[in-house]
């Protein structure tokens, strides 16, 4: 797992699997949001395997699914109403980061990180 910060109350990782999840709660996070659609590849865990193991956890959780080609409008919309509503600080993630970086970056939060 390599997180990246972007700011003090967001960070970025490729995708995670569920023995990431205690590590992750041990860093501080308070949410994740995953920005990779389901199925995207054989080898990755489903959304709701990854919303369970987290709830327990005590994780608050958003499922934001992107295309490999990147947010559109309405993704960056819904990840600001998202963002703005989960605790922070938040972990996103996709296949390589790249994608939660760039809607995150599209928003008001990178402004004032």
């Amino acid at each position: 797992m390599d997180i990246r910060k972007a700011s003090d109350t967001f960070s970025v990782s490729a995708q995670i699997g569920t023995n990431d999840i205690a590590v992750i709660a041990a860093m501080g996070f308070k949410s994740i949001v995953c920005n990779r659609p389901d199925g995207e590849a054989d080898d990755q865990p489903l959304f709701e395997v990854i919303e369970d193991v987290a709830g327990r956890a005590g994780l608050q959780t958003a499922y934001l699914p992107v295309a490999p080609t990147g947010p559109v409008e309405a993704d960056i919309s819904e990840f600001q109403r998202i963002f703005a509503n989960l605790p922070k600080p938040v972990l996103a993630y996709c296949r390589s980061g790249n994608r939660s970086l760039a809607i995150w970056a599209a928003g008001p939060e990178a402004d004032v990180g």
